[in-house]
């Protein structure tokens, strides 16, 4: 059985702040006193860097903080570079490294980047979140800052370097970062790296010319692997994309970066007669490839590139190359789920009644999932019963999935970063099958169909979308931005709101699944009773809370990835912890902790992705997100 916790989603219901402005504070509504940890600031450096590096994050937004002494300054940084703290916090702690400098933001953020080592995967990952908060910035701020920037892209920290070469195109110096670029292999692959990190929309697209030209034969190697994974990330002339990037897939040193990067692109970039050519030397790569080495990573790639491709081509061609697959490997279906959205990336796949399938569940979320197909019209019936188990192992040992006729192929729970390979035989029924996370209460949004049919090739070439399992008949509306909703209007939208709408739609976003309101639903979340109280009043923040989840995370929910010294990984909220061992929450629905040895732990990785997940509304219109906002705000009332 796999060992792992977790903790489910949560909308956090606390005004912003990094430190109130006493040793220790109380609340008026009656919660216990917070006393604050006592940090000697006036030591030396060293002594306070150890000092702050022994508390734990919740702790250490508790330090004092003020904006009129140098002796803060420590306290800000160690909270700018924490790994797993939220969005606001760094931009708080960056507002008071600022404040006491007398400098500016991007000046501050340019000289932490220059502090990060480029072997520690935290630090990277830090790097990218205050690269960004720099990059956001207006191109009228970073235009002042060109000096430095060209400064940045020579300096040891790749990131920062990256950062640079980024922060030159955003202040309006493309041409210039690309001709310091161009000047030896180092620099180009700096430059390479840099636009992931310009953001996504013209500025980057603009970019393209010089991807394209990375790519020709005469650079290095490095050079090529990084401009075709760059390539990817450009959302303009995507075709040409696809016929460039083809180009790499029949040399051995270029094929796995190239299918990658052509399984980034979406399926109406790709034509005909380049996916022809593809699933030819992919086929012969498949028929090629050792027994041994078929379980690769590389090779399921492959293998899942080919099997895309092979929709682009008549059904009797399709079927012949099908068929040599089929005597070589089983067909593979790989199915991610979406970092912070609590979703599959596929919202259904097709097999072949009676073949054997082997499905690839990839875990890129922060929570454990796992991954249940159930008969038709089961899916409900199969969620509830799975998560009526709590923490007693169910079928063949695994967690929340329940003994029940109805189950047909399951999965462990897959933890953060890893997989699953489920292999079966396909039912020989065709129908829609449902695929479900049976963990509680993931079934109101993680779910799909896997559609079975009598011949594969045919539906591919005419392929029909599945019913939606539990009627949810909504569509996509539009990916939501808090921009999107100024706070000087919201007051004006959300006056003259029908409550029996607001519950209705609070309802059918599945908010009431984790959070009371009005004494009903879950108590997974904080309840919305004197929630305007808490926030005082501020509308523009409560909406940010839910199109922005992870901007600010509540340290009392803040979750922590523990890998213990065989490399299983836990996921959860720390209830307690001393010299000997944490005790982390496993479910709140079975509310005894788990309590894990020190001796056992090899790594406590402290996150910075909330437990809700975001996109909630994005299946709504602007009206039905202010008849929500409208009714979570007023239900005190």
């Amino acid at each position: 059985m796999s060992r792992f916790l977790f903790i489910p989603l949560i909308l956090t219901a606390v005004a912003p702040t990094i430190a109130q402005d006493h040793a220790h504070h109380h609340h008026g509504d009656g919660e216990a006193e917070v006393e604050r940890p006592k940090i000697l600031l006036d030591k030396s450096a060293r002594i306070v860097e150890y000092q702050l590096k022994r508390l734990d994050n919740a702790k250490l937004l508790l330090v004092e903080t003020a904006t009129d002494d140098p002796k803060y300054l420590p306290v800000f940084k160690a909270i700018l570079l924490r790994p797993g703290l939220s969005l606001q916090n760094r931009e708080a702690a960056l507002d008071g490294l600022t404040a006491i400098n007398k400098s500016d933001s991007a000046t501050e953020l340019l000289a932490v980047l220059g502090t990060l080592s480029d072997s520690d995967k935290d630090q990277q990952r830090v790097g990218r979140q205050l690269s960004a908060i720099l990059l956001n910035q207006p191109a009228e701020v970073l235009k002042t800052k060109v000096a430095d920037l060209n400064k940045a892209t020579t300096q040891e920290s790749s990131v920062l370097r990256a950062t640079g070469y980024a922060g030159l195109i955003v202040a309006g110096q493309p041409d210039d970062a690309w001709d310091q670029a161009k000047q030896n292999e180092s620099a180009r692959l700096d430059y390479l790296a840099a636009v992931s990190l310009v953001p996504q929309g013209p500025l980057r697209n603009s970019l393209r010319d010089n991807v394209v030209a990375s790519l020709d034969d005469a650079q290095p190697k490095a050079v090529r692997v990084a401009a075709i994974r760059a390539l990817a990330t450009i959302s303009d002339q995507q075709p040409d994309s696809f016929q460039r990037l083809a180009d790499f897939v029949p040399n051995v040193d270029f094929r796995t970066p190239a299918v990658r990067s052509l399984l980034k692109l979406p399926p109406e970039a790709r034509d005909e007669a380049t996916s022809r050519t593809l699933v030819k030397i992919l086929v012969q790569h498949a028929e090629d490839t050792p027994a041994a080495k078929r379980t690769s990573d590389e090779f399921v790639d492959a293998m899942q590139l080919a099997d895309e491709l092979l929709r682009k081509l008549p059904s009797e061609e399709s079927r012949s190359y099908r068929d040599r697959l089929r005597a070589v490997t089983v067909r593979v279906v790989r199915i991610h789920t979406v970092e912070e959205e609590m979703r599959y990336d596929r919202p259904f796949f097709a097999v072949e009644a009676g073949r054997p399938v082997q499905v690839i569940l990839e875990n890129e979320d922060l929570m454990p999932h796992n991954m249940v197909i159930t008969k038709p019209g089961q899916l409900k019936a199969v969620a509830l019963a799975g998560a009526e188990l709590g923490t007693a192992p169910g079928l063949d040992g695994k967690l929340y999935v329940p003994e029940s006729p109805d189950v047909l192929y399951s999965t462990d729970m897959v933890n953060a970063g890893q997989r699953f390979v489920l292999t079966f035989t396909a039912p020989t029924e065709p129908g829609e099958y449902p695929y479900v996370c049976t963990f509680p209460r993931h079934w109101m949004r993680m779910y799909g169909v896997m559609v079975v049919v009598p011949d594969l090739d045919a539906w591919q070439r005419n392929p029909v979308e599945p019913k939606d399992p539990l009627g949810n008949n909504r569509s996509f509306v539009q990916n939501w931005k808090l921009s999107d909703f100024p706070a000087d209007q919201l007051a004006d939208a959300m006056r003259g709101r029908n409550p029996d709408i607001g519950a209705r739609l609070f309802k059918e976003a599945t908010c009431l699944g984790c959070h009371k309101i009005n004494g009903q639903g879950g108590s997974v979340g904080p309840d919305m009773k004197d929630l305007m109280k808490r926030w005082k009043g501020n509308h523009h923040g409560i909406l940010r809370e839910i199109l922005e989840p992870s901007y600010k995370i509540d340290p009392k929910y803040a979750v922590k990835i523990v890998v213990d010294i065989d490399g299983r990984t836990t996921s959860g909220i720390v209830q307690a912890e001393d010299k000997k061992s944490i005790s982390i929450l496993v479910n709140p629905e079975v509310p005894e902790p788990k309590v894990i040895l020190k001796d056992d732990i090899e790594e406590i990785i402290p996150s910075t992705t909330s437990m809700m997940p975001k996109a909630l509304l994005d299946k709504f219109s602007r009206e039905e997100i202010m008849e929500i906002l409208a009714y979570i705000t007023a239900a005190e009332e």
